[in-house]
């Protein structure tokens, strides 16, 4: 059987593919744990600066697997959500950007994958839906954290609570979707967003991730970890290399130290 997660690295860029096209890249329990495995070891490659989450067939993910859903008691519930969300807490907590390139259907958890990441591009004729509730379900895979970060909470809980169909357009007008690309061009595209992360600063891009992943949060808390993180940042290679280039009139040469 064909693996349910393949890795390709393109240069300092990782391209993690969920491999189930014939079920449309639908999440199973074994997807779930290749996939969190995957993004950990990106996460830990220092080889690695960018990862960019995408889907065979011509799609990016249509959702949970109902096929293998069944009505089951909590304890054998709970390791295929913490399978789920550890995909999640690997995607947040990693020091990496993570770019999702989604092509045809993004819905339910697949949704919830996509807009985990740090920026979303989609193909113009994609189509997103958050769609837990036609199976019963609220949602898991971050949606009730990521969500409303990126359209706010009135409007999250009116799609979680009546899910449509969105046009990528209508979501990108929303903030689910950060770039739009031509049909079958959303890899490339993502690809050429991942080439310009790379060539920054890497211990800086850590620092914006990590700031982000914790919000919203005290804005008075806000201003002292700023001061941390720049304090941080300014004793680095990275930061002298950044000065070095300016006054040379040169293109900065990040690795990371």
């Amino acid at each position: 059987m064909a693996d349910c997660v393949l890795t390709e690295d393109r240069g300092p860029v990782r391209v993690i593919t969920l491999n189930r096209p014939s079920k449309r890249n639908a999440i199973d329990l074994e997807l779930r744990v290749e996939l969190g495995d995957a993004v950990e070891a990106a996460m830990a490659d220092p080889g690695v600066r960018v990862v960019v989450l995408t889907g065979a067939g011509g799609t990016f993910c249509s959702g949970g697997d109902i096929s293998t859903m069944r009505r089951m008691p909590r304890e054998e519930t709970l390791p295929r959500s913490k399978a789920a969300q550890r995909v999640i807490k690997e995607i947040w907590r990693g020091p990496k950007p993570v770019i999702a390139a989604v092509e045809g259907y993004a819905f339910g958890a697949g949704a919830a994958l996509a807009i985990a990441c740090d920026r979303v591009v989609a193909a113009s004729d994609s189509t997103f839906s958050t769609a837990f509730t036609g199976v019963g379900l609220a949602g898991d895979m971050g949606i009730f954290a990521s969500l409303p970060a990126r359209i706010g909470p009135a409007a999250a809980r009116q799609l979680m609570l009546l899910p449509r169909r969105l046009s990528a357009q209508q979501a990108k007008d929303i903030g689910l979707v950060d770039g739009l690309a031509e049909p079958g061009e959303a890899l490339p595209d993502a690809l050429a967003d991942a080439a310009a992360m790379a060539d920054g600063p890497p211990l800086a891009l850590a620092e914006i991730k990590a700031m982000f992943a914790a919000w919203p949060r005290d804005p008075w808390r806000v201003l002292d970890e700023e001061t941390e993180v720049q304090a941080r940042l300014f004793d680095t290679e990275d930061f002298a290399e950044g000065v070095a280039a300016f006054h040379r009139r040169r293109r900065p040469n990040f690795h990371g130290r």
